[in-house]
């Protein structure tokens, strides 16, 4: 049996957003977390109650560094149960009964150990699907094994601070390169370092490379904060946590970096790619995963875990200039939250896509009937007058 009960409304009614278990939500860590929020603020600015729901930190929940965002904190995981609106699951979260279908995002790509696969697939087995970018629709539907049609997309954004952020001069002697990812290996931290030693603008023309402290709240980005303090071409600086602080911080950068790792992680489509472009910055990305899909004008795309390939990359994105102010606009016109709220309504919409388990139950109705009759045994000639 499905795990829910009750028809899908016809008109899009609360809304909940509902984060990962015992964790709070943090400000300024990654890309899930800036979607969530960023749609969660549109929908009730168009007059649609949504909400981020946690469960089982109370109020200490994250919701003092979002002070504009309705926040619901539930006890206990069975308490989703009694939600009665859209339930839209930003990651993985355990099998729960709903009162009505529920959605899944899919942020991230699927796990590769077998035990995790064996779990989450479990977990998204009766929840429509939304994934990010069609790369990741595609990766979904291989692991879960679904029709990827069943999947729908709803593309990030970035907020549109980031195409009003006013730019100084750019330094003529000096290239700013910037990496905003998280300080975690699969986000390619470690090719950067080593590129960084390969004089990634040449030998004439100086750069400066700053990064943020975005996930040194986590046992690995610790350790590569303690890296990163004592290396001597990188300048570390707090995390930023609203959108209007990192589009400061970008638009005072020319290059933003995102050397993803692609030998055990494929990024499903980059925000910080297209918020870096929205500020008229220059984006050298691995070309590997979701990030094609973010080019808005002025990504230069370069092998990934290849030091020297990001090098190069470098090198040609500095090459090209400042990017011009026409580019800039049109970057402003693509994936923005606008778009990417009208994509989810429409989602929530329409009729709902078949689920995995839906799937599994059709086939074992199908082999549970009985044997058609041989139909050589009828047959087709005339009867004899």
């Amino acid at each position: 049996m499905p795990s829910y009960h009750g028809d899908r409304p016809k008109t899009v009614g609360p809304i909940y957003f509902i984060w990962n278990p015992h964790q709070p939500l943090p400000a300024g860590t990654g890309g899930t977390e800036n979607y969530t929020i960023g749609h969660v603020r549109e929908l009730n600015r168009r007059g649609i109650n949504a909400h981020i729901v946690t469960i089982g930190v109370g109020i200490t929940d994250g919701r003092d560094e979002f002070t504009d965002i309705p926040f619901l904190s539930m006890a206990r995981v069975a308490d989703v149960g009694d939600l009665d609106g859209v339930v839209i699951f930003v990651a993985e979260f355990p099998v729960v009964e709903t009162k009505r279908p529920a959605y899944q995002m899919l942020h991230v790509p699927p796990p590769g150990a077998d035990a995790d696969r064996v779990r989450v697939a479990a977990t998204m087995q009766d929840r429509s699907l939304i994934a990010t970018s069609r790369f990741s629709a595609h990766l979904w539907a291989e692991f879960l094994d679904v029709d990827v049609d069943t999947i729908s997309i709803v593309y990030p954004y970035a907020e549109q601070c980031f195409s009003t952020e006013f730019r100084p001069p750019a330094e003529e002697a000096e290239i700013r390169i910037l990496y905003a990812g998280r300080l975690s290996p699969e986000k390619g931290i470690y090719t950067l370092l080593a590129m960084l030693d390969l004089a990634p603008t040449g030998q004439e023309r100086a750069f400066t490379c700053t990064a943020t402290t975005a996930g040194a709240d986590k046992p690995q980005g610790r350790n590569i904060e303690r890296v990163l303090e004592a290396h001597p071409s990188v300048r570390l600086v707090p995390r930023r946590t609203t959108p209007g602080a990192m589009a400061t911080l970008m638009a005072r950068h020319d290059i933003i970096v995102m050397p993803s790792n692609s030998q055990y992680w494929h990024e499903t489509f980059g925000i910080v790619s297209i918020e870096a472009q929205h500020s008229g910055c220059r984006v050298v990305a691995s070309d590997d995963g979701g990030l094609p899909e973010t080019d808005c004008g002025s990504i230069t795309l370069v092998a990934p875990d290849d030091p020297a390939a990001l090098a190069r990359g470098i090198r040609s994105a500095a090459a090209l200039g400042a990017v011009d102010e026409l580019v800039r606009i049109n970057a402003a016109a693509r994936f923005t939250v606008d778009n990417s709220v009208d994509g989810l309504i429409d989602v929530l919409l329409m009729p709902a896509s078949i689920t995995p388990a839906a799937v599994v139950r059709d086939l074992e109705t199908l082999v549970r009937l009985p044997a058609a009759s041989d139909p050589q045994g009828f047959s087709t000639s005339p009867a004899p007058v």
